[in-house]
């Protein structure tokens, strides 16, 4: 997305108060990216930087994370209910509610359990809110996935810690809990909750945002939590909502332009901690998950997963996770010969399609090598499948059976306007979709055919 999209948009989404943000000028993002550079050059040969250079350090991430990278995790918001008021909490956390997954409710633990075994997840977290305000409800939840998935299934715990005590933490491990992982910014970053975890949780973490203004005290903290044993720490980029917003005025932050507003500080802050910790020799494996790694893939992994389900026989899902959809168009005889070519090579049926006016042929690319451009034009079309509470009838829908009572809507949305190849483009696009490739060397493809890569521009 070009910049001006996305800095109209970070306008509109703030309307007036976004006169308020401080954007960093051209010389500051200058400076700025020199010193993410050369922090980056610093730890290149020190770290694994992996999902096309989003997320560091990766050598030794906590199975939670593990999970997430490989597309697998399944978060279910257990409340929406929280006795903190952290001043980087994105949204009000102010209602017990249900629990919810991409805002599907799932209210009987059963229905989520089914849920999990269609879609192949092989991680789930419970997040709030705050899971332990309801402590019955999240055993049950827990309980019912450890039944049906046992060892197979890693799942993992959110909790700001103050509620937090031997008894709730001998249950959770009793129930089969893989991983806990505190947020200590809700606490004044003590760990001594933490700590009482360690040996009764096999996996103990601590997730926080990077705080700039608390840098010092995490890296005091960072010793102090691999003496403790604590086996992970998770550092995020702090990210402005509408909600947080007048929690974060008067801190002196630099915003960000981008799919959401971020903060400059955190990410140099997060980088910097990581590069300290390496040099001090400190046995504890830092993971920076930047907000352009949630953004691009998580997402990425939720159309794919849903894409598996909603795609037509023709159909292919890219690397990004766009539905793409292929289609020859032209005379009606010459179509006709293209549909001959296939029929006399045995091409599945399935994977091509001819219009009623004989005027489009949709196929699949594993049938390219059977076509050819001749008098032609290709089309493309990308489209992304969603998961959705209830039929909206705006799109196409699949529905998805997860028990003999409850279905999950997944609608086809399009993601652009049915795009239309040049001549030359089009059969250097039959080529590369002959040669096994993607068609991201095409830069109006590009978007929905491959994830972008590196961190965050400064703008």
């Amino acid at each position: 997305m070009a910049r001006e999209e996305l800095i109209a948009r970070n306008r509109e989404e703030y309307g007036e108060r976004y006169g308020l943000l401080k954007f960093p000028g051209s010389g500051q993002a200058a400076a700025a990216l020199s010193r993410r550079d050369a922090l980056l050059e610093c730890l290149a040969a020190k770290v694994a930087i992996g999902c096309g250079g989003t997320k560091l350090d990766c050598n030794r991430l906590s199975p939670g994370c593990a999970v997430c990278v490989a597309g697998r995790w399944s978060c279910l918001f257990i409340n929406g209910t929280c006795n903190r008021t952290c001043f980087y909490c994105p949204s009000p956390q102010d209602e017990v509610g249900r629990p919810t997954t991409n805002s599907l409710e799932f209210p009987h633990p059963q229905d989520y359990v089914d849920y999990i075994a269609t879609f192949g997840f092989t991680g789930v977290s419970f997040s709030g809110g705050e899971p332990l305000l309801t402590p019955e409800r999240t055993l049950s939840y827990l309980k019912a996935v450890k039944e049906r998935f046992g060892a197979d299934l890693h799942v993992w715990l959110y909790t700001n810690g103050t509620l937090v005590t031997p008894e709730i933490l001998g249950a959770l491990r009793d129930a089969g809990l893989d991983e806990i992982r505190f947020d200590i910014g809700a606490t004044d970053y003590q760990l001594k909750k933490a700590a009482a975890a360690v040996g009764v949780i096999p996996t103990v973490t601590v997730e926080i945002p990077a705080v700039p203004e608390e840098q010092e005290l995490l890296r005091a903290r960072i010793a102090e939590m691999a003496d403790l044993g604590i086996a992970h720490l998770n550092l995020h980029q702090l990210r402005l909502t509408p909600y947080n917003f007048e929690r974060f005025q008067g801190r002196g932050y630099t915003f960000l332009h981008g799919e959401k507003v971020t903060v400059l500080e955190s990410e140099l802050c997060a980088l910097e901690l990581i590069r300290d910790s390496l040099e001090r020799g400190i046995d504890l494996p830092i993971n920076y998950c930047s907000f352009v790694y949630k953004n691009l893939y998580q997402a990425q992994a939720a159309r794919t997963r849903n894409g598996r389900f909603a795609a037509k026989g023709h159909e292919a899902l890219t690397p990004a996770g766009y539905l793409r959809g292929l289609a020859l168009t032209g005379a009606a005889e010459t179509i006709l010969r293209q549909v001959d070519a296939l029929r006399l090579a045995g091409a599945e049926s399935e994977q091509w399609q001819l219009s009623r006016a004989k005027d489009r042929l949709s196929f699949h690319p594993a049938l390219s090598p059977l076509l050819a451009l001749d008098d032609l034009e290709l089309r493309v079309n990308y489209a992304e499948a969603v998961q959705r509470p209830a039929i909206s009838y705006r799109f196409p829908f699949v529905e998805v059976p997860i028990n003999a009572t409850r279905k999950i809507v997944i609608e086809r949305r399009p993601s652009c306007g049915e795009i239309l190849l040049s001549a030359a483009d089009g059969r250097a696009a039959l080529r590369a979709l002959r040669e096994g490739g993607a068609l991201d060397g095409f830069a109006h493809l590009a978007p929905f055919e491959a994830l972008k890569t590196g961190l965050q521009e400064y703008f």
